[in-house]
């Protein structure tokens, strides 16, 4: 999978992980530019936006009029005013954001809401929107295959499998060898860089015992994929309260992360990919302003 690679690529010196001396001024020297096509053809390479759940809006969602050649893009799990500006200060003309902001439709472009203020700024500053979303929850390396490596994995396979069986949403796996749940709880911490998760500890279980022999996981909004699943751990980024109950008082233990802290750590191992299959002829960043709305206080 590429992030076993990619993190081989990590230990060079290669990963661009936000805007900073990262990126020196000799490297910088030798970037080009990339047209607006091509990039969206190594995105695709990667994950078909095929792949995509029917009721999702993936693909380029925002192309400006005068076209741009691509030489900075900035990677988001989300795309706030605060990353949109980010981006347009460091130059960049494309962002990719894994969640799509124009979901609803927009029935007019104005400045009194924030995200048709978003689609404005785009417009006005010649910036280009690719989003992903659940393309690379779904595709083979993607983010659900991120989530997964935090553990020992024997067997890995697609909770709800495409037309390709490894490919489709969720992950059903089979570990090398039980953990306890404690033990899960700070793989998952050292995935994510988070100092806090949620944890609903299922019936008759206990924490330092070895019972996780099996986990199901969804990155993002997970319930309605882990439902009815069979396993001893539940991940996800959340649940609602009746879903998570209903595990527990089954025996399954269930960890959340919060929605987006369980997928914007796969942008960091997914920079270097990107940057290394447009053949380093454009930079790659990870915004600094994105983050999770919600934080444990």
């Amino acid at each position: 999978m590429f992030f076993k690679l990619s993190r081989i690529v990590l230990k060079k010196g290669l990963q661009f992980s936000k805007y900073s001396s990262t990126v020196t001024k000799a490297a910088s020297e030798n970037m080009s530019s990339l047209h607006l096509s091509e990039v969206v053809s190594a995105l695709e390479n990667f994950a078909p936006k095929a792949l995509s759940e029917s009721w999702d809006n993936t693909g380029l969602l925002v192309e400006p009029y005068t076209p741009r050649q691509i030489s900075k893009i900035l990677l988001t799990n989300d795309l706030t005013e605060d990353v949109a500006l980010e981006a347009d200060n460091h130059g960049c003309e494309m962002i990719v954001s894994y969640h799509p902001p124009i979901f609803a439709p927009l029935k007019s472009i104005k400045q009194s809401a924030w995200k048709e203020r978003i689609v404005s700024l785009l417009l006005e500053k010649r910036i280009s929107l690719y989003s992903p979303h659940t393309s690379w929850d779904c595709v083979k390396g993607g983010v659900n295959d991120w989530l997964a490596s935090a553990f020992p994995v024997a067997e890995s396979s697609p909770i709800s499998p495409g037309v390709d069986p490894t490919t489709g949403a969720g992950r059903l796996l089979k570990l090398e060898q039980n953990i306890s749940i404690s033990g899960a709880v700070t793989r998952v911490k050292h995935l994510t860089g988070l100092q806090h998760v949620r944890l609903a500890l299922g019936r008759n279980k206990v924490m330092d015992g070895t019972s996780v022999a099996t986990i199901a996981l969804c990155a993002g909004s997970g319930g309605s994929v882990l439902k009815n699943v069979s396993a001893d751990l539940f991940l996800t980024g959340e649940m609602l309260h009746h879903d998570v109950l209903d595990a527990a008082q089954k025996g399954i233990s269930v960890i959340l992360t919060n929605h987006s802290d369980s997928e914007r750590g796969f942008l960091k191992e997914f920079s270097s990919y990107l940057q290394n299959n447009l053949n380093n002829k454009v930079q790659v960043f990870v915004s600094s302003s994105d983050r999770d709305p919600l934080t444990t206080v």
